[in-house]
């Protein structure tokens, strides 16, 4: 039965002692950031939150698509649990009725709210953003993204087109903005209508770029000079990839100015004249939002809010830039799973006085913890003063409250620096076949014949392509299509891969073993 979530156990815990929660979601947002130690971009608001916030460096999505990291993320819950492999079903009644980080916050007295695109909209989030289950009011989607498909870039031809580079003056702009301008207006909006109120909030703002097109402010490609930048340092397809590990990028090819290039399918090359272009209006693309950002803390320090709110940036995934010779997402690399994960908590990030065994602790602010999006949930939920869910189940479809992740707030504070050498995050990418088509990127659930599942530890991601039945979710072990290892301490790119020379077709012994390691509800599906 369906309920949405109500205020009813909400009892003991006062608002005192409860911090509001500032949930800031970017999309498609790599780690090309200054705090993740990139030298290009300029991103000086998130920089300045990373400086005063506890900073996860090896955070990663467990798929990287925007409707099943979001979900996944959302209910604690890995990719196999929904089964939400596309962007067609609403896992309330495809798989689960699984609770929400909202609507656990708001079943706990919080008033939630939803601002631009958080839930991945349409069927995957019931075409309501999961209103009223997740959120006390309906989430807020800026009037001016319905213009994201529409012909609005203008070309050299002085027409307008669905062009992939779309920097655009503002003004000229329908109703004279763009949506994450919007939507950072009504942020600020809602935080200012929740400053005097007694009941805690939760705010979940989700920016739509820097997701294509390109459809930015001009003036940001002034950041980064086309003759300052460089093309990706691997931009070749490896020899060795296997060929169902290759993702097309076909939401790229699909672009007018890209079309017009005429690139051969798949593997075809972007001329390097216009792959820079890419990459600077990419990075100009996150400065954006990075400028949001900025407005958004600096309301919450204006309103002062600050020292009794959480603040969590992270992405749903990150984006190829040409590595591998790959655009866009749909694969298991670390440049399309790995993502921003910083919390910023009052009292915790910002000073040590609550430390009462030491005066000076060291507290290392950058996590050597290996994450994962399914821990942000539980982490969370114990940073703001709420209980963090239970751990699930090996088999726990029927288990509405818990958790597939970890609770990494006691992960905080290190008095040594040491990275956990036992750290492993699971991301997973579904295939129509072993060949790359034109829905390899982003397959129909009924179209899905190939699952990689793929094990990034601090030595090696290790990869394999298993054979995946869509009617009964059952993966065959046994069925390997292909493998892929990197190792990383002397291919940190992931461009050399060295499986077929370590094992055989025949060695399932060792397959067997390392699919061994998989999380509990992945193993289920064997």
């Amino acid at each position: 039965r369906l309920v949405p979530g109500g205020r009813g156990s909400y009892l003991k815990k006062t608002t005192d002692t409860l911090k509001n929660v500032l949930f800031i979601m970017a999309d498609d947002l790599r780690t090309s950031l200054g705090c993740y130690d990139d030298s290009v971009v300029k991103s000086p608001n998130i920089d300045q939150l990373a400086s005063k916030s506890h900073v996860f460096l090896n955070a990663y999505a467990q798929q990287a698509v925007c409707a099943p990291s979001r979900i996944s993320m959302l209910t604690s819950r890995r990719p196999d649990t929904t089964r939400l492999y596309d962007f067609n079903s609403y896992w309330r009644v495809h798989s689960g009725n699984y609770t929400t980080l909202p609507q656990y916050f708001k079943s706990k007295g919080y008033f939630t709210m939803s601002v631009g695109k958080v839930f991945h909209p349409g069927i995957a989030s019931n075409h309501t953003d999961d209103y009223p289950y997740s959120w006390s009011i309906p989430a807020y989607h800026p009037a001016s993204y319905r213009f994201e498909k529409e012909k609005m870039c203008r070309g050299e031809d002085g027409k307008l087109h669905i062009n992939l580079l779309c920097a655009v003056n503002v003004t000229e702009q329908p109703g004279g903005t763009l949506p994450d301008l919007e939507s950072t207006d009504e942020a600020v909006r809602l935080l200012k209508s929740r400053a005097n109120s007694h009941d805690p909030f939760f705010l979940a703002v989700g920016f739509h770029k820097p997701h294509i097109p390109f459809r930015i402010p001009q003036e940001y490609l002034s950041l980064y000079p086309l003759d300052k930048m460089t093309l990706a340092p691997d931009p070749d397809v490896p020899k060795l990839l296997p060929p169902v590990a290759y993702n097309p990028w076909m939401d790229v090819r699909k672009r007018e100015d890209v079309q017009k290039l005429n690139i051969s399918f798949p593997y075809g090359p972007i001329p390097k004249d216009f792959q820079l272009r890419i990459r600077q209006h990419y990075y100009a693309a996150v400065s954006y939002v990075d400028s949001q950002v900025g407005r958004l803390l600096s309301a919450l320090d204006e309103l002062q809010l600050t020292n009794s709110t959480v603040v969590v940036f992270t992405s749903d995934h990150g984006w190829s830039l040409g590595e591998h010779g790959e655009w866009a997402k749909y694969s298991n690399f670390d440049v399309t799973t790995r993502v921003p994960l910083i919390f910023f908590v009052p009292g915790v990030t910002t000073n040590c006085n609550q430390w009462k065994t030491s005066a000076f602790p060291f507290i290392d602010v950058f996590s050597q913890n290996m994450v994962e999006l399914v821990d942000v949930f539980p982490t969370v939920s114990h940073l703001a003063g709420l209980s963090a869910p239970q751990h699930c189940p090996e088999v726990s479809f029927q288990k509405e409250l818990c958790t597939e992740g970890h609770n990494r707030a006691s992960t905080f504070r290190f008095r040594e620096g040491r990275r956990d050498e036992e750290g492993v995050a699971f991301s997973q990418y579904p295939r129509p076949a072993d060949t790359p088509q034109v829905n390899s990127d982003l397959p129909d659930l009924k179209d899905i014949k190939v699952m990689g599942y793929s094990l990034r530890t601090w030595d090696y991601r290790y990869t394999l392509w298993l054979g995946f039945n869509p009617k009964t979710f059952q993966v065959n072990v046994s069925d390997v299509h292909a493998g892929e290892l990197y190792m990383l301490e002397d291919d940190p790119s992931q461009d050399n891969n060295t499986y077929n020379s370590i094992f055989s077709d025949s060695d399932h012994t060792v397959v067997m073993k390392k699919m061994a390691s998989l999380p509990p509800v992945s193993r289920n599906s064997f």
